[in-house]
């Protein structure tokens, strides 16, 4: 049996390169042995860091009766959703068609042709087994029934992408938007509805610029107390860091323990902004101790790697789960009381067997003394077995996560995050764009073949536009337009109503063109790219970029107004540009753009919703926000300038402050 999977870049596929099911990789040629053979295709959807998938694996794709009669009936193919979203799009909307839900792993079987006719998730082995002979026992001898499903579900897939009527992406809409979210919000625990709970990030970046604008209290009040209480569960990482993808419970308790780089990035720019909004101490130690997450767990030394893995040698949660005898044998009877008691640790324990997820309801009195314990407790869990990685770098979460490191780099005076983020902007420009298109993965250094799609551009894009502020080099933002550019060419609907798709008209056929306008774990790509696209329009003055954004925009208002929970990120654009978004230049007599710099600092600090910031010396090279910028009397001098027009220039901090606020 050829093992198919063995030089694969997804380190999912290659933890199943080993199976005895004979898995293909997605390509036309496991369709073709499909129609070879007269036999249904098995399209089984996951992901490295997923545990059901593992659960799954371990009892129906490790087991030799089971992989014999699934390579009997059916051909194999096995897909990593980060590696594959477009696929994963297609057939999860297909999977929520026919079972009102989905989710990973995802079991789909198809004709030759890729058309779903039966969905569904995890199969315990003996259902799993049942349905296999059932699928086959259709096509043999049902298949007019067969083919009649799946033209209905294809049918169904393609008028998920007819969008509804474009309208623009008014104040009102916002307002309505927010509306959405604060009668969704959960005063008690924090957060938006009921159990499972996700982290809201985009939805929370959206509220803080929400504020900005309106000055309503109550939506502040919301996301401090969210940030508060995800920050205080068990869903954060007391010890080291990082957010876990999310809580299985509405109290944000017991975590799903994977940890994703999208999250994180997203999170990162959330308690940055809340801290740098609101002012918020938790805010500025969780955004502190993220950036160091990041940075210690994820860094590969390219870019950043996708994820860190749910189980650890099989079992959830082995790493990260304590009992009080194992803190009292750590700290001692003495500080294991107060630690217990700090993290509420108990007999009964919050999770499996007794044991439970560290929490930290209140900050400490005697901070130094929980210093040194936590250090003790993390030194000790180090020694454990740890988690898996998913090794492989994906373009669009590298973005958001660069994005990210800039803001807090620049709002907390923190250089070496910048370096971090130039680092990563670097590798993703030298070796993730390949003859002017970008690539979505890459492992170890080396680019895997699968195409960029929508999110990638635009949160790429997005991010080299937010290293063109941070560093005043005017390549950055000619590699964002380049990216735009390509956007607007290839991923653009033809009809000029503003609409994206999320793959190129170039690209891989399949049974339906995936457009998804809703923002999930990440941004949508129409999202992303209206990001992208309002940031270059305000560094450059081209209105060609702001009016494309606009435009998509207005195909995505009518769903904010009615589900904010779903358009955060969309909304948060929104924000932007009814902010103008600000312009705000400062020409500095040395030539340097860090915050050490008072006006520098300021125009982070107290930059209005979307505001781009650059620095330098006047008319520098390849930055046009520098043109024109001339010292008043030798001094740095700043110029804010709003939707293209600019106030008089100021040298004083309290006159920039003024103008911002």
């Amino acid at each position: 049996m050829a093992n198919r999977l063995a030089d694969a870049t997804s380190p999912y596929l290659l933890q199943h390169k080993d199976n005895p099911v004979d898995w293909w990789p997605w390509s036309a040629e496991a369709f073709e042995e499909a129609r070879r053979r007269d036999v249904p295709v098995l399209i089984s959807v996951g992901y490295a860091a997923c545990h059901w998938c593992h659960v799954m694996a371990h009892e129906s794709f490790e087991h030799e009766g089971v992989a014999q009669l699934v390579n009997e009936l059916t051909v194999p193919i096995k897909v990593d959703r980060e590696e594959r979203p477009d696929v994963d799009a297609i057939y999860m909307t297909a999977t929520q068609a026919m079972t009102g839900q989905g989710g990973w792993p995802m079991t789909v079987f198809a004709t030759p042709e890729g058309e779903p006719f039966y969905c569904g998730t995890y199969f315990p082995q003996d259902a799993f087994l049942r349905l296999v002979q059932a699928v086959a026992d259709a096509w043999q001898h049902q298949r007019d029934a067969v083919r009649r499903q799946s033209g209905a579900v294809v049918d169904a897939i393609r008028q998920v992408a007819v969008r509804p009527p474009a309208n623009p992406m008014t104040g009102p809409v916002l307002d309505a938007a927010a509306a959405t979210l604060l009668r969704d919000y959960d005063s008690e625990h924090g957060g938006f509805g009921g159990a499972p709970k996700f982290p809201p990030h985009m939805a929370l970046l959206f509220l803080l610029r929400h504020y900005q604008r309106t000055r309503r209290q109550e939506v502040v009040d919301a996301v401090r107390y969210t940030c508060e209480r995800m920050a205080r569960g068990g869903m954060y990482d007391q010890l080291a860091g990082g957010f876990a993808r999310y809580a299985v419970d509405g109290t944000w308790t017991v975590p799903h323990f994977e940890k994703m780089l999208y999250d994180n990035a997203l999170l990162l720019r959330v308690y940055t902004q809340l801290d740098r909004i609101a002012g918020n101490n938790t805010a500025r130690r969780v955004a502190a101790e993220t950036a160091a997450f990041l940075e210690r767990d994820l860094y590969d030394g390219h870019g950043f790697i996708s994820a860190l893995d749910a189980d650890t040698d099989g079992v959830e949660g082995l790493t990260y789960v304590w009992t009080p005898e194992q803190i009292d044998e750590v700290v001692g009877e003495i500080d294991g009381a107060w630690a217990r008691y700090l993290l509420e640790v108990s007999k009964e324990g919050t999770f499996e067997h007794g044991s439970s997820v560290l929490q930290l309801p209140e900050d400490p009195q005697n901070v130094e003394r929980w210093l040194g314990i936590k250090q003790r407790l993390l030194d000790v869990r180090n020694e454990r077995p740890q988690p898996a990685k998913d090794g492989k770098v994906v373009a669009a979460w590298n973005g958001l996560a660069v994005t990210a490191l800039i803001e807090f780099g620049m709002v907390y005076d923190r250089p070496d995050a910048v370096r971090r983020a130039v680092d990563v902007a670097t590798f993703l420009a030298g070796t993730h764009i390949v003859d002017g298109r970008l690539r979505r993965v890459s492992r170890d250094g080396v680019v895997g073949a699968p195409a960029g799609v929508l999110e990638d551009y635009g949160a790429v894009a997005e991010a080299f536009c937010a290293v063109h502020q941070a560093t005043g080099e005017g390549r950055w933002l000619d590699l964002a337009r380049q990216l735009l550019d390509v956007a607007l060419e290839h991923f653009a609907e033809p009809d000029g109503s503003g609409g994206f798709y999320d793959t190129a008209d170039d690209a891989e056929t399949l049974v339906a063109r995936p457009a998804d306008v809703t923002d999930n774990a990440t941004p949508s790509g129409l999202s992303a790219i209206t990001a992208a696209l309002v940031t270059y329009a305000a560094l450059t003055a081209d209105t060609k970029y702001r009016e494309a954004a606009e435009k998509a925009l207005s195909t995505v208002a009518a769903v904010a107004a009615t589900h904010g929970r779903f358009t955060g990120y969309a909304c948060a654009v929104g924000e932007a540009l009814l902010s103008g978004p600000f312009e705000i230049a400062i020409a500095t007599p040395d030539g340097r753009g860090e915050t050490e710099d008072p006006l520098v600092a300021a125009a982070w600090w107290h930059a209005p919703p979307g505001a781009v910031v650059v620095a330098g010396e006047p008319d520098r090279a390849g930055v046009p926000l520098l043109e024109g910028r001339v010292l008043r009397e030798g001094r740095p001098t700043a110029y804010v300038c709003r939707g293209f027009v600019c106030d008089a220039p100021v040298t004083e901090l309290e006159d920039l402050v003024g103008r911002l606020g």
